[in-house]
């Protein structure tokens, strides 16, 4: 295919997390002229901003896309739609939220899609999996995914937890 890499971070924490987190993973190879290269473990965190709430999982898709950002952004919106999603305000519960992390070596301020991911590089829930699946990746023009890690608390890494792969069954 040769198109552009994208880091797709996937999220749930309403009407069976794990299973929307896994069929959000199996819509993301299904989207026009996409693939997906690597799937990350599936991990349980707790919730950031809002803390009242269900627990998170949470995953890492690499995949790669003829779509431009902005198209790939309006796929990811109308799967989190599909999903039951309402958008109402930061860091509510949701059974799905997609986020575009890198898209390739694109750097975006637009109101719409900031690139790499305004806040990705503060999110334990984000590094962790994609260490897992691309241990060597950068948030251009921000620093590696590894450095980045390094420099959160440990309590907000320790709190990220990889599921059994067990529980892939569920």
């Amino acid at each position: 295919m040769s198109g552009m890499q994208a880091v797709i971070a996937v999220g749930s924490n309403m009407n069976n997390p794990q299973r929307q987190v896994r069929s959000a993973m199996d819509a993301l190879a299904s989207l026009p002229a996409t693939r997906v290269l690597h799937r990350s473990s599936l991990y349980q965190t707790p919730p950031w901003g809002v803390t009242d709430q269900d627990d998170y999982i949470n995953a890492v898709a690499l995949i790669e896309t003829l779509l431009g950002a902005h198209t790939l952004l309006r796929a990811l919106q109308a799967l989190e739609t599909s999903a039951g999603r309402i958008r109402s305000g930061h860091w509510q519960p949701r059974p799905l939220d997609l986020d575009i992390i890198v898209y390739d070596t694109v750097v975006s301020t637009c109101p719409e899609l900031t690139l790499p991911h305004p806040r990705a590089a503060q999110r334990a829930f984000v590094l962790v999996p994609l260490l897992e699946i691309a241990p060597t990746i950068e948030l251009t023009g921000i620093d590696s995914a590894r450095n980045l890690l390094e420099h959160l608390p440990a309590a907000e890494v320790d709190a990220v937890r990889r599921l059994p792969v067990a529980s892939k069954a569920n």
